[in-house]
């Protein structure tokens, strides 16, 4: 096996690395950062007065099941062909414990002594038991997964200096790792939950979600459905899971008698209700899934995921009404970032390449901290930096925009929504109307609330369970119907850019033409407004220019950045083709991988197998010069093409490939792990 080489950040005084995470492990909230490496080192020639230094790196994927295998991984950096004047007298291992919240720690003394240990929140050692080094070993295989790359860079990129291994390479590495998810499984809610689940529970956790993950990307279904099986026998729950297994493995008549029986026994259970949902959408029976996901709300109102596939469901059925209504119902959390490390100033840092993943095709350019010249209105894009609920809000949004055209959702919004306008006219009417008056616009004012602000990605989201819980039975049931209640509606697009809050209502809406029948756009909804009308301006300026260019037959210059960023742009707003358009302008200037794993979606879609594997060779190789051998992402769509089209061709197109051969030994690893896995197809 090829290892990525060891990256070197170069502390300014002894220790500090390691002082700063003692200080922050009180405020880590979920799975924790990456484990700590730090060495420290002396000239080979050394005085007893010679000067110390200290270096660090972070890892992912390391057996973390005992203080033996942590040492193990320090005494492999014993020697370091970069750096031949200095030796390694000393390492210490950090690896945080999620479930007890201690960081566990290995120190080695070369040669010499190992200690472990671990340090509580406060700092106060502790003594490092069985039972702590099983929930350290589990929580370093769910962050080997978590803070695996997708193959686009962007991961890599915010953390330099992260070596990633995949802490599963067979079938009794993944034993160990199942026995370990058997035994702790009960308690995996203790580890928080991805940012769009508001209250982690028994199925919705990352100790949940990394499970379901492994057994996607390996393919490894008879385990997956093995493990569920036992757990379900002590809690019905978990028949959620062990359905979404079968629906990957395909066995979906297996998947729809369990969740039958399932919901027989726990019919206001959201998760089997939401797992049934999706399966019916995806088989395009939104008119099924409705009422299903109605009753997913109604079982969970305060959670973002009921209500999005009830948006989701609406999109599909083409009620452009009910989708915008169900979409404003939605709870919106603040994103929480996975846990990060926090570190002092480094004096230098040293980013080795590995001589097996140097590729002359594949360069450093824009890899990291290198900032290339882009207009400020590209820059500027705010739905760049979506995340968690906000950017699935936006998806649907830009589904509808997608489908029915901006000028059309601009009028569904002025039907179901308060404009401006209405507001003000209403207001006027409501001052001039006598106290008592019965009026049902003024009967709405009258009782309104305080203004409650759901929150953007600026603003803290202050939805209450009870304010959902009504905004979900009304919705589920009736949304034109639901809220009585009138707020000041903020700045909306409609009135103040496109001018479209006058537009006369559709007839055809009979149910909105009434003002009390109208719903407050929330805050953070129309913020999502404003943003997709200035993704759709900049897409559109950038198409008429590319046209009027061509119609000249000149050549339209973008930096690859720009082509990058461009890329982007057009993806989020569902116009695949020029996307990847703009990602192949970005790959003629230079090598980039997000332009193309945006391309590898092109090639996926269109069934080119060549293609497919170019554009896989080169993410491994540069996943592999950043120091990552491991993305589920890549892995997974070797695994797939090995299904399809068998291990023997894949290895013969790899083979073929006019490219270095220790470049393409790297890509043979991908296969040779599922070969390890008795995937499906690589038998033959």
């Amino acid at each position: 096996m090829i290892t990525p080489a060891v990256p070197e950040i170069f502390e300014d005084e002894l220790q500090s690395v390691v002082d700063s995470r003692t200080d922050t492990l009180q405020t880590l909230r979920e799975l924790g950062p990456p484990d700590l490496v730090h060495l420290v080192k002396q000239p080979t020639k050394s005085t007893s007065t010679a000067k110390q230094t200290g270096v660090y790196h972070h890892v992912t994927g390391v057996d973390a099941s005992s203080s033996a295998s942590l040492a193990a991984y320090i005494n492999t950096l014993t020697y370091s062909p970069h750096d031949k004047s200095h030796k390694v007298i000393s390492g210490l291992y950090c690896c945080y414990n999620a479930f007890s919240r201690l960081d566990m720690r290995v120190q080695v003394q070369i040669p010499g002594t190992v200690e472990s240990y671990c340090i509580d929140e406060r700092g106060d050692k502790r003594v490092a038991s069985e039972e702590l080094w099983l929930e350290t070993y589990l929580c370093s295989v769910l962050r080997a997964y978590s803070y695996a790359d997708d193959g686009s860079g962007d991961t890599i990129k915010r953390i330099v200096g992260v070596r990633r291994f995949n802490p599963i390479t067979s079938t009794e590495a993944e034993h160990k790792f199942l026995d370990a998810a058997e035994r702790l499984f009960f308690n995996g809610w203790q580890l928080g939950s991805d940012p769009e689940i508001q209250v982690p529970n028994l199925v919705s956790n990352h100790l949940a979600t990394g499970l379901l993950q492994y057994v996607h990307t390996t393919g490894r279904f008879a385990s997956g459905i093995n493990l569920f099986e036992k757990l379900r026998t002590r809690d019905p729950e978990i028949s959620s899971l062990l359905a979404r297994v079968f629906i990957s493995a395909d066995e979906e008549v297996k998947a729809v008698q369990l969740l039958h029986e399932a919901i027989q026994d726990l019919p206001m259970d959201y998760s089997l209700l939401d797992c049934q949902a999706e399966f019916l959408r995806s088989k395009g029976r939104g008119d099924l899934a409705l009422e299903i996901a109605k009753r997913s709300v109604v079982s969970a109102p305060s959670e973002f995921g009921t209500w999005a596939r009830l948006a989701e469901i609406y999109v599909s059925l083409e009620q452009w009404d009910l989708a915008l209504l169900t979409l404003n119902s939605c709870p919106m959390f603040t994103y929480q970032d996975k846990d990060a490390p926090r570190l002092p100033e480094p004096v230098r840092v040293s980013l080795p390449v590995l001589p097996e993943s140097i590729c002359d095709e594949i360069d450093d350019a824009g890899a990291v901290g290198d900032v290339e010249m882009v207009h400020p209105t590209l820059r500027k894009l705010h739905a760049a930096g979506f995340r968690g609920t906000f950017l699935k809000a936006y998806i649907l949004l830009t589904e509808v925009a997608n489908k029915i055209g901006w000028d059309q959702l601009l009028r569904v919004r002025s039907q179901v929504f308060v404009m401006e306008e209405e507001y003000r006219h209403e207001r006027q009417v409501s001052t001039s109307q006598p106290p008592n008056s019965r009026n049902a616009s003024t009967t709405a004012l009258r009782g309104t609330p305080s203004p409650k602000v759901n929150g953007h990605e600026e603003s803290e989201p202050g939805n209450d369970e009870e304010h959902n819980a009504s905004n979900g039975e009304a919705a589920a049931d009736a949304a034109a119907t639901a809220g009585q209640s009138l707020e000041i509606p903020g700045h909306t697009v409609a009135s103040e850019v496109v001018k479209a809050g006058s537009d006369d209502p559709d007839p055809s809406q009979s149910s909105y033409t009434q003002f009390q029948n109208k719903r407050l756009c929330e805050r953070w909804l129309d913020n999502l407004f404003m943003v997709l009308y200035e993704d759709l301006r900049v897409y559109t300026i950038w198409r008429t220019e590319m046209a009027q260019y061509r119609q000249q037959q000149l050549q339209y210059k973008k930096s690859a950045e720009e082509w990058e960023i461009l890329g982007e742009l057009a993806e989020r707003l569902h116009h695949f083709d020029e996307a990847v358009e703009a990602y192949q302008a970005c790959l003629g200037i230079r090598f980039s991988p997000k332009a193309m794993k945006g391309v590898l979606k092109l090639y996926e879609k269109s069934g080119d197998v060549r293609m497919i594997l170019g554009a896989l060779i080169r993410l491994v190789t540069w996943q592999y010069r950043w120091y990552s051998e491991f993305s589920p992402s890549l892995l997974f769509t070797i695994r797939k093409l090995i299904e399809e089209e068998g291990a023997v061709k894949v290895r013969s197109i790899i083979q073929a490939t006019s490219l270095p051969q220790h470049v393409l030994d790297l890509t043979h690893q991908y296969a040779a792990l599922c070969a390890a896995f008795r995937s499906s197809g690589s038998d033959g």
